[in-house]
């Protein structure tokens, strides 16, 4: 079981030190392409390939240039000397940037993937162990009919497939690479050098691109990461709902000397799908940022950048660790499936309604028709559920009582109706067809 989420491993993909290290890596991977190209020579490459960058000495300088980049490139041409004068060559800031992200996006994308994969296994096997454990299906947070809580999980899974079918093509949208100068002509770096990098780097070549890398790429990405954390809050919600006092179906871990409440002793609240569901909405509110990134002005502007260095970090550590956190939750549920089958029979077998209705008119009785009859009978017996004296199987009794209803349906052929397998037999058939 994962018991607590480890900041580091997707953080240290964002750190300041690992950009800037892929920044470097770009620019020598550049420097290798004009030496294939003969451009820089050997000797020069040799020294080349010994290049550092200085942190501290590129704050010293970002103090006075207020450009990272230069500051960049500035701090490792002061230490190369001569040699110096090859790094950046033909190049602009948005090749190192933009393909540099595209390499951060991969690698995040990787852990992303890693952990939707993870918590599907984990629902996986809540769906098969609870395959056939009855509960009350809802609608409008009405009881409707008998489901299983297995079919609820097997949904979700399904939902979970589609998240990683999506996820897969944004990455393969978002990790391109561009090394085509200022304003992407390639006037000033061939794109063979531009092929060979991006190669070089397990990147996409993006076909064609202004001096940066087309932001709807970036939007796409985002949006996905947003929809994913839907998702999630739907499920979590669903379990937030099932953990209420009234229903006490389904509940979150709880664990040993947690407690609930600061003010009162007994509350064991469902404080993990809360989380969820409140970063969700956080995660929404980066994906419109990132829509409204991909219109520039003309070749390129910088207004997506500042954005950018928030939107794409934060999403990518918020929604690994929501991934992480509702796995444990998956793997800690606590189900109690007698609750559940207290609360389905609660209203006295009026989730059985719809059978009831169409056997009347399988025995010839009018749609219509039957349909009030059967509704007389439901309001009944949600007059007892109300004043909470419903004993046994109301509906069915109040059914074999009403004398309409006898002269179609014996009290045998109502009790037959009122059997749960009808609604189980072919949840094995939805199982197949979502590969469970």
């Amino acid at each position: 079981m994962i018991e607590r989420y480890s900041l580091p491993e997707m953080a240290a993909v964002w750190s300041a030190t690992h950009k800037t290290d892929t920044w470097l890596e770009v620019e020598l991977l550049v420097c290798e392409g004009w030496a294939r190209e003969g451009v820089i020579g050997q000797e020069a490459m040799e020294r080349i390939r010994q290049a550092r960058h200085n942190s501290q000495r590129m704050q010293e300088i970002e103090q006075e240039t207020h450009h990272d980049v230069i500051s960049f490139l500035r701090s490792i041409q002061e230490q190369l000397g001569a040699e110096g004068r090859f790094i950046h060559l033909g190049l602009t800031s948005s090749d190192v940037l933009d393909t540099g992200l595209a390499v951060q996006i991969k690698e995040a994308g990787r852990l992303l993937t890693s952990a939707v994969h993870d918590l599907a296994q984990a629902v996986t096997q809540a769906a098969v162990q609870y395959k056939y454990t009855l509960m009350a299906g809802r609608t409008h947070g009405i009881h409707a009919e008998p489901i299983t809580f297995g079919l609820k999980l097997a949904l979700w899974y399904d939902e979970l497939r589609r998240c990683q079918q999506r996820l897969a093509t944004a990455l393969e949208q978002a990790t391109v690479g561009k090394i085509s100068g200022a304003v992407g002509t390639h006037a000033t770096v061939p794109p063979q050098i531009e092929e060979f990098v991006c190669e070089r780097l397990g990147l996409a070549v993006a076909p064609i691109s202004s001096q940066t890398v087309q932001r709807d790429r970036h939007a796409h990405f985002l949006t996905t990461l947003a929809l994913i954390g839907c998702s999630l809050e739907k499920m979590a919600q669903e379990i937030r709902h099932l953990q209420r006092t009234e229903l006490s179906e389904v509940f979150e871990p709880f664990a040993s000397g947690q407690q609930g409440s600061s003010a009162m002793p007994h509350k064991r609240n469902p404080e993990l799908c809360e989380r969820i569901c409140g970063l969700a909405r956080v995660l929404r509110g980066f994906s419109v940022t990132a829509m409204e990134n991909v219109a520039l002005w003309h070749e390129r502007d910088i207004s997506h950048s500042s954005a950018e260095r928030i939107i794409l970090p934060d999403a990518c550590i918020l929604l690994h660790y929501m991934l992480h956190t509702f796995t444990r939750v998956i793997q800690g549920l606590q189900v109690d499936a007698e609750r559940m089958q207290h609360n389905l029979d609660m209203t006295g077998g009026l989730v059985y309604s719809q059978r009831i209705l169409l056997a009347l008119i399988d025995k010839g009785m009018g749609r219509q028709e039957a349909y009030k009859l059967v509704q007389r009978n439901a309001k009944k017996v949600w007059k007892l559920a109300s004043n909470g004296t419903i004993q046994g199987p109301a509906l069915l009794e109040a059914l074999s009582e009403d004398a309409e209803v006898a002269s179609y349906l014996s009290r045998d052929e109502l009790q037959e109706l009122t059997s749960n397998d009808y609604y189980v037999k072919y949840v094995d058939t939805s199982f197949k067809r979502v590969g469970l």
